[in-house]
Parts: structure tokens; sequence; C-alpha cells
């Protein structure tokens, strides 16, 4: 039998660390990292430790993986997003919806911030690009926030920072808080027949925030 070609031995690694990425977010997003077992991503991968091992070196560096992972899809949404720049207000609400929506798309992401911030943030610490990774998220919300100042729109005393926490607060909270939220208030945040009006909702309040000027 011929060997594979360089290439596709290639794509082949890249599927393979790629699929196991895809379980270990999983299995630590429902188990936490001290919870977390190598043989079960293993088995769910239908792969051996070995295997794990020769493409991560370890279960924290799998973890640390995991974690940088998921905090570069939200960036790449964000990067992702093309906004009217002649439409301030338009624009902040769009980067608020879309956050949103990539939050409940995605809520093992969430889980893992908890987990994390359960830990100090002890692993997050050995990820040294993550906070330049970071940086266009609030770099987006300044050019925005220029654009709503310079057109009249937007008040003067937010900054990009300020915004980035009130969206990214409100949207962990759909999915972190969603089953005890849900059951002292007996709502359900994860409903699909709520989902259009949740999501409205975190534009009007930062466009309302943003537009009522002092």
């Amino acid at each position: 039998m011929a060997a594979k070609p360089k290439s596709e031995l290639q794509r082949d690694a890249e599927r393979t660390r790629s699929e196991l990425l895809a379980v270990a977010t999983e299995v630590f997003a429902e188990s936490g990292y001290s919870g977390a077992r190598v043989d079960v991503i293993a088995e769910r991968t239908r792969t051996t430790k070995r295997m794990i091992y020769y493409y991560f070196g370890g279960k924290e560096q799998l973890y640390l993986a995991v974690l940088e992972k998921a905090y570069r899809g939200i960036r790449d949404a964000e990067q992702k997003l093309q906004v009217n720049h002649k439409n301030p207000v338009e624009a902040v609400r769009r980067l608020a919806e879309v956050t949103f929506d990539h939050h409940i798309a995605h809520d093992e992401f969430i889980r893992l911030v908890s987990i994390e911030n359960i830990h100090r943030g002890e692993f997050i610490r050995r990820l040294a690009d993550l906070p330049q990774l970071s940086a266009p998220a609030t770099s987006l919300l300044d050019e925005i926030l220029r654009d709503g100042r310079e057109a009249g729109v937007f008040r003067d005393d937010v900054s990009a920072l300020d915004v980035h926490l009130v969206i990214s607060s409100y949207c962990v909270f759909q999915v972190a808080n969603k089953y005890t939220f849900g059951y002292l208030f007996d709502v359900d945040l994860a409903d699909t027949s709520q989902r259009a009006h949740l999501r409205h909702m975190i534009g009007d309040v930062v466009v309302g925030w943003l537009t009522n000027r002092p």
C-alpha cells in the first residue's frame, strides 16, 4: 500500500487534533478541570491516552488548548462582524446581538469561563497571548464609540471596556444562571420563543445607555 502524501498526513493530523479539542471541550465543560479524565476523552474519540499526550503533552496542556480555542471563537466572531460606521447606533446594537448569539450557541464557553474563575484564573494566566487576542474586542468598540460621538449621538463618559463589560455580563448570565434563575422565577431562559426578545433587550440596553447623554 502506497504511503499517504505529506499534505494528506498533515490534514489527518489537523483533523484528529480538532476532533480531540472538540470532545475535550465537552468533557472539561461538563466536569471541570479537576473532574475531567483523559480516559473519558480517549473513549469518546475512540483513540488512546497516548495519542492525546502525543498531540498535547498532557491533561493541563490539553485544557489550556481548549481554553485558548474557546476564547478565539468569540474573538473570531467579533472580527468577522461587518458594522456600518455611518450608523453607530445600529453598529453597537449589532455587536451586542452577535455577542449574545455566540454565547447562546456556545454555552460550553461560559461553563469553561466559570470553571476557570473557580480556579481564580490559575490556568488562563499561562496563556500569555490571550490579552492581546482580546484587544480587538475593545478596538472595534472604540471605533463605534468614536463614530457615535462624532455624530453627536453617544455620550462621551463611557469607555469601550465599560460597554464590553455590560454586554458580556448580560450574555454570560443567560447561560451561567439559567438553571438557578429559571427555578427562582419560573422562567426558561433557554426557551427559543424568548430568544428574540432577550436578544433585542441587550441591544436596547446598550443603545439606550449610550444615547442617554447627561
